[in-house]
């Protein structure tokens, strides 16, 4: 019996968004930061003509014509408004996830329902938000192994997040029902390394593959644990605005998107402290 979809789940992308994204805008969204950067321009320059920094003005209309002129004479002053807020968007966002990762500290890092990499007693700790039928998470599947070969100290924990449709949700669930026969791992990088969408079918062709008691796992699926923690990975990504795969999280830091080795390295390094 293939488990059900979990019920609204966060908005998806088909697949990651890059690591270091580039700012980008829907018109509307630009549109109305221009606005309200049009605006604090006008009500600062209204509040420098009122307070004799500019020269004094004898009526509105010449507010008006004065005011059009400086700004056709200085234009960047709206597009450094504009990004003024902008900034200040990102920085206020930035805080709130921090303050969301602090919060939920023990749900991200410490939950013992997510399952752990090779170095379960590892100091520095890196969570990866993923799907199998995601294709950049299947790119650095390697990578991580060869991350945690070279770095005993990582410790990977890993957040089933099956938003690319039911073989996906299927596949999570017998991921996590694998832990109950000991073969997390073995059935986790096996997946990943599968050549082909993610089924039903392949989910359990690959669990049998991999030496897993299929009629158990089966059975296993079932525990309502499974679901209940599937459904709290994901409430837990949409608090911390992650809506693609795959998402890690470290320290007090997100990235969205496949980076490279050192990319990745400089993030283990923030979960160090370093």
């Amino acid at each position: 019996m293939t488990p059900e979809m979990p019920k609204d789940p966060p908005v998806v992308s088909s697949g990651a968004k890059p690591a270091k994204p580039a700012r980008s805008l829907r018109p509307w969204v630009f549109g109305s930061f221009a606005l309200a950067g049009i605006s604090a321009v006008l009500s600062a320059l209204a509040l420098l003509f009122a307070v004799g920094i500019l020269p004094p003005l004898s009526n509105s209309a010449d507010r008006e014509s004065q005011i059009r002129a400086y700004l056709l004479a200085n234009p960047e002053v709206i597009v450094q408004s504009v990004d003024g807020m902008e900034a200040r968007r990102q920085a206020a966002a930035k805080d709130e996830l921090t303050a969301v990762i602090t919060r939920r500290h023990d749900e991200i890092f410490n939950d013992p329902s997510s399952p752990l990499g090779a170095n379960p007693r590892g100091e520095a700790i890196l969570v990866e938000f993923f799907d199998y039928n995601c294709p950049y998470c299947r790119q650095a599947a390697p990578m991580l192994d060869s991350l945690e070969q070279e770095d005993k100290g990582l410790r990977l924990v890993f957040k089933e997040y099956p938003i690319l449709g039911p073989g996906s949700v299927f596949a999570a669930h017998a991921a996590l029902a694998s832990q109950k026969q000991g073969k997390y791992l073995a059935f986790h990088k096996a997946m990943m390394a599968y050549q082909g969408r993610i089924t039903e079918m392949s989910s359990l062709e690959v669990a049998a593959d991999v030496g897993l008691d299929v009629a158990r796992l089966k059975k296993d699926m079932q525990d309502p644990a499974i679901d209940e923690t599937i459904r709290r990975n994901l409430a837990l990504a949409q608090d911390l605005r992650i809506a693609g795969t795959p998402s890690f999280v470290a320290g007090k830091e997100i990235v969205q998107g496949l980076g490279d080795a050192g990319a990745m390295k400089r993030l283990i390094a923030s979960a160090r402290g370093n």
